[in-house]
């Protein structure tokens, strides 16, 4: 089995170095591709039946082995090559094309900002577009959380992950086939943001403590009111019931 990226060359080893005839075929149809026969004078390379394999084959003259330049996925599938000397022998290739991986996007999965104090936890979704034979995850640190696998044909695929508000674990978003990979790190204190006024900075404890706090304190405050509106009524009352009491007092002030 090769596997290669798209745009790469193969090339399908012979191991042969005697003179035998070749004879090269691709997919279930055996379609001749190339054909060695060195007594004769015979080293060509075809196109194929449809063209795919146009101005991308190399033969080896010493082994014959098969070189796929520029390779494409419509060039994956089964190569087959006959050997023709005293007996008639086969080795059979299976070729693997995958498409270069584009980066993860990651994005939120719910609103731009946490809008209640109870909203503590941030959704979001890492997406990959025209994609196939991949495996899309998610990492926190270097354990996989969760996983998603498609073999269909350029496809979308996308993948949800919730994390609580300023948490300080580092998750990553890879997407992978069996030849490479691709990463997009997951930014919490960019993307998980809350809303304008609303910071979610203390603890249950905490918050209970600071709202009897103020409870307290506002109590208090009415009670202090409360006291000096009583204060001024029985002061106001005395002065109705002595009417003089003002007199009275100039005339103590002025001896």
């Amino acid at each position: 089995i090769k596997t290669a990226t798209e745009g790469d060359s193969v090339t399908l080893q012979t191991e042969i170095r005697r003179g035998e005839d070749l004879l090269w075929m691709f997919g279930p149809r055996e379609v001749l591709i190339a054909q060695v026969k060195k007594e004769a004078g015979v080293f060509n390379v075809y196109d194929g039946a449809d063209g795919r394999f146009r101005d991308r084959l190399v033969l080896n003259y010493d082994t014959g082995s098969l070189t796929v330049k520029n390779i494409r996925p419509e060039h994956a599938g089964l190569y087959k090559l006959e050997i023709i000397s005293n007996t008639v022998s086969y080795k059979t290739f299976t070729v693997s094309v995958y498409v270069p991986l584009p980066i993860p996007v990651i994005t939120r999965d719910s609103p731009t900002c946490s809008s209640s104090a109870s909203h503590q936890n941030c959704s979001f979704l890492c997406s990959v577009v025209n994609v196939s034979h991949v495996t899309l995850s998610w990492y926190r640190g270097n354990s996989l959380l969760s996983s998603i696998s498609e073999s269909d044909l350029r496809i979308s695929l996308s993948l949800p992950l919730e994390v609580e508000y300023q948490e300080k674990n580092t998750y990553s978003c890879v997407l992978n086939n069996p030849i490479t990979n691709q990463t997009q790190h997951l930014n919490i204190d960019q993307l998980c943001q809350p809303c304008p006024g609303r910071v979610h900075c203390c603890g249950f404890t905490e918050t209970v403590i600071r709202l009897a706090g103020s409870v307290l304190v506002g109590l208090a405050t009415v009670a202090v009111l409360v006291y000096d509106i009583r204060s001024r009524r029985s002061y106001q009352k005395r002065r109705e019931q002595t009417p003089h009491a003002d007199e009275y007092d100039d005339v103590a002030a002025g001896h």
